[in-house]
């Protein structure tokens, strides 16, 4: 495949963008890691339940990052330079907001949320004492993923990748300290993440800071601006719910079948998350392109660009699944699984290679639309392609965990169709500021 200007741009953003991609789960790694080995199977296990919902948080908050994007590249691309800033400054504004009602809200429910995983006990203390102590840093987390949609939206994602490593190596050094070296426990190891995050969320402040000030921007909050953000970021929230409901109701299909099933069923969607962050660099490399291209008003280099990137999404797509192919006899013996489990795993495998072609185009054609500002679109096309999904996986649930894995890859379908179909229309072709 000859190598464009127009390909040259698009590497130039989803590189990076996959690497931060990939450091972001490194945070709860690293804590798995020097928690396990300091404190034990009982800490282990309160991290898994606070870690779970903390990450459940953070994904039905990624639109701060994603609109915030679209919102500043659309303007940008307009010329708009000062308007893009104050969508940017706007959108952090917000995510202070949410992160403060999340710890007003949270922090009291604490011990509710923990005991709805049936923990008790020690563990269950543990768990609400991370859980707590987290929660301070949800402003912090929120302001990165924000602050990462402005740069993103700017054609920046070299500085979000530089802030997610120096995040990561700051949170591993801080755990092991308070952890290993002063016994603060499983405190400890939720400390250096506030710390962490906090400091991430500082740089943020400061780049998007000295932008706002070179383009005359007021720090103040725009009350319109953040409502209306807050506006598009909830057709986002819905969309990111629906998908939410699919992931939770093949989880639990598969927990019904058996602790084998579950287990296969789990290292199968490990390694499709894996894979995930691959195809979604490309979609923030269309969110980006997309917003900017449309805010100049040129359609057709809008249509020219997600020719080319929906071309990359299925080769991508392609590659990914034949080394999934490759890999397939290894897999098993890197997650040292048993022999009923890997022998099931072995049988995932087959159709989480064959649909990845399928989700290299599913997340490009998402991300050019979130870049074209489409929300309402999205947030009702993932409602009734979770719905049509439902009674799918149910059905297929009776005939094993292989199918029940082949209804996401229906799923997968039925948002290829929904996608294809808005972008081959015009309505989402909106231009200007």
């Amino acid at each position: 495949m000859l190598i464009t200007p127009r390909d040259r741009e698009i590497l130039r953003l989803a590189v990076p963008a996959f690497a931060a991609l990939v450091a972001e789960p490194l945070f709860l790694l690293a804590d798995y890691a020097i928690v396990g080995h300091g404190l034990g199977t009982t800490a282990v296990g309160a991290l898994g339940v606070a870690g779970t919902v903390l990450a459940t948080l953070m994904n039905l908050c990624v639109f701060l990052a994603y609109g915030t994007t679209a919102s500043v590249a659309r303007q940008s691309g307009a010329g708009e330079h000062a308007r893009a800033m104050r969508s940017g400054v706007d959108g952090i504004w917000l995510a202070l907001a949410i992160g403060a009602v999340l710890i007003a809200v949270c922090w009291p429910l604490a011990p509710t949320i923990v005991g709805l995983f049936g923990t008790t006990g020690t563990q269950a203390e543990q768990a609400v004492t991370y859980l707590r102590i987290s929660l301070l840093g949800a402003p912090g987390m929120l302001v990165v993923l924000a602050g990462t949609g402005v740069l993103r939206g700017l054609r920046d994602t070299v500085t979000p990748l530089v802030v997610a490593v120096g995040s990561f190596a700051a949170n591993a050094a801080l755990n092991a300290w308070f952890v290993l070296g002063l016994g603060w426990g499983i405190a400890g190891s939720a400390w250096g993440t506030v710390l962490a995050q906090t400091l991430g969320a500082a740089v943020y402040l400061v780049v998007v800071a000295r932008g706002a000030r070179r383009m005359g921007t007021p720090l103040t909050p725009g009350l319109q601006g953040v409502k209306q953000a807050g506006t598009a970021g909830f057709a986002l929230f819905i969309r990111t719910v629906s998908m939410r409901v699919v992931t939770l109701a093949a989880t639990v299909l598969a927990t019904r079948m058996g602790q084998a099933e579950l287990a296969a069923f789990a290292l199968a969607t490990q390694v499709w998350t894996l894979l995930v962050f691959a195809l979604d660099a490309i979609a923030i490399a269309g969110q980006t392109i997309t917003g900017r291209s449309l805010g100049a008003g040129d359609v057709a280099a809008t249509r020219a660009a997600t020719k080319r990137m929906v071309q990359w999404g299925a080769w991508s797509g392609a590659v990914l699944g034949l080394l999934v192919v490759a890999a397939r006899p290894v897999l098993p013996g890197l997650f040292d699984a048993e022999e009923r489990v890997a022998g099931m795993l072995l049988d995932l495998l087959w159709p989480v290679a064959l649909f990845q072609p399928v989700s290299g185009v599913v997340f490009v054609l998402d991300g050019v639309l979130i870049g074209a500002g489409d929300q309402r679109y999205l947030a009702w096309a993932a409602v009734w392609t979770t719905l049509a999904y439902l009674p799918a996986a149910l059905l297929a649930s009776g005939y094993g965990v292989v199918a029940l894995w082949c209804a996401l890859g229906v799923w997968m379908v039925a948002r290829l169709i929904t996608l294809v179909r808005r972008a081959s229309g015009t309505a989402w072709l909106v231009t200007g500021a």
